[in-house]
């Protein structure tokens, strides 16, 4: 019989993330869809669940958009800021902070970042901000 504590829930998973990315400095970051963004921001969206990766129901492949909105487009630093956050490794990336703890607060098996794509402009309100999607795969329960 399943214990409680060993079910993973999207709720805990979202958390880690969310966590893990409050160690970039400066950036704030959202668990859940704010209804007024304020850049720079990353917000953690489940995105799919891949069900019964394996028998009897002991993974389920979860992924997320985690997506960083940075500045406005008319800002000179709005690209190099995106830059920074995409960027392989160091102190503002976000992979590098996502999978510092690979388990998300014990709420995961494992996780990591995948992808970045939908690179470019999306608008808040009446203004063009620069941002991306980073996809984020955990392997939970």
């Amino acid at each position: 019989m399943e214990k409680a504590e060993d079910v993973m829930s999207i709720t805990d998973i979202r958390a880690g993330i969310a966590t893990n990315l409050g160690t970039i400095s400066g950036l704030r970051v959202a668990s859940e869809i704010p209804d007024n963004p304020s850049p720079p921001i990353a917000i953690v969206q489940l995105r799919s669940i891949d069900y019964d990766s394996s028998f009897g129901k002991g993974l389920a492949v979860y992924t997320f958009a985690v997506s960083v909105i940075v500045a406005r487009v008319a800002e000179r630093t709005a690209q190099r800021r995106l830059n920074d956050y995409a960027d392989n490794d160091g102190a503002s990336s976000v992979k590098t902070a996502i999978e510092t703890d690979k388990s998300l607060g014990g709420a995961a098996f494992d996780c990591r970042v995948s992808t970045l794509d939908n690179i470019g402009v999306i608008q808040l309100g009446d203004a063009d901000y620069m941002a991306a999607d980073f996809s984020v795969i955990a392997y939970a329960k």
